[in-house]
C-alpha cells in the first residue's frame, strides 16, 4: 500500500502536515505553514519527488 501525506491545522491556526508510509507510521513530519495553500504547495512537491538535494550528516 502507499503512503500518503496529510494536512492539518494547529491549535495556533498554522498549518502543517505529515507523511505516512503504507503501514500508518510517521515518517516526516513539517514545519509550520501560515496558510494552508503554502503547506499544501511543500507537500504535493515532497510526494512528487520534486526535492532531489543532497543528504548530509548533522550534529544533533
Amino acid at each position: 500500500m502507499a503512503g500518503k501525506g496529510e494536512l492539518f491545522q494547529r491549535k495556533d491556526d498554522k498549518w502543517c502536515f505529515r507523511v505516512k508510509a503504507g503501514n500508518g507510521e510517521i515518517v516526516a513530519t513539517s514545519q509550520a505553514y501560515k496558510s494552508k495553500d503554502a503547506a499544501k504547495k511543500t507537500l504535493t512537491k515532497l510526494l512528487a519527488g520534486e526535492y532531489a538535494g543532497d543528504i548530509v550528516e548533522v550534529e544533533a
